[in-house]
């Protein structure tokens, strides 16, 4: 027969330890399935986010396609398909009738003294061409537009105009294309308010250069008549 030495007191510590080890045995083992679950779900995010990423366009990118997202890039490109007329050939007379321009709309010549307010106007009605072009010498950017015109780009480009001091918007139901940008000397035709060239045209022309008054006021003139 043989019998346990230990006593009563060292048997009770070794059941202590015992346990003491079986429940850092536990807590290991838990702390491992929770760490294995948050990786889990950490990749699952990163897939998620990835995927989600694959699925929409880069803002980024998005952002470079707006019209206007470069301002400086936009006024030192050329505007391909704008019309220019030399601004030394472009008389500035005050006349008291109308004018017969050479082109349609006008962008630049002799004009009636008042000029049409110009700060961010849109018109629903046409507009006199020699009070429209007196705003032009102002460094007004006049955008015109026909029947042709979707309503939706009409409404993009009024909300454009509206925006902007120094520019107007008005119908032009005899002119040659469907929406046209005039400024002193320059002209654009476009087919659709996202046309990337309407942003170009604002940034280079809005009181630019080719401003014959700069520092004319748009407003306190005549409104439509």
């Amino acid at each position: 027969m043989s019998f346990d030495h230990t006593t009563p007191t060292e048997q009770t510590h070794d059941a202590d330890r015992a346990r003491d080890r079986g429940n850092r045995v536990v807590a290991i083992a838990l702390s491992a399935l929770v760490v294995a679950g948050l990786a889990g779900v950490g990749s699952y995010l990163v897939l998620d986010r990835s995927e989600a990423k694959e699925q929409r366009p880069d803002a980024a990118a998005q952002d470079g396609k707006q019209p206007g997202a470069d301002p400086a890039a936009l006024v030192a490109e050329p505007v391909r398909g704008e019309k220019s007329w030399d601004p030394e050939k472009l008389t500035r007379n005050h006349v008291a009738g109308e004018v017969a321009y050479a082109m349609k709309p006008p962008v630049g010549g002799d004009h009636n003294q008042a000029w049409l307010n110009c700060d961010g106007v849109v018109y629903e009605k046409a507009v006199r061409d020699v009070n429209a072009v007196h705003s032009l010498e102002h460094g007004a950017v006049w955008v015109t537009y026909n029947g042709k015109a979707a309503d939706a780009d009409v409404r993009e480009l009024a909300r454009r105009v509206g925006s902007t001091p120094f520019s107007l918007m008005s119908p032009y139901e005899d002119q040659a294309g469907t929406i046209m940008l005039s400024a002193w000397g320059k002209q654009l035709t476009v087919d659709g308010a996202d046309d990337r060239r309407v942003a170009q045209f604002f940034a280079k022309y809005v009181q630019g250069a080719q401003t014959p008054e700069p520092g004319a006021p748009c407003t306190g003139g005549i409104g439509a008549a």
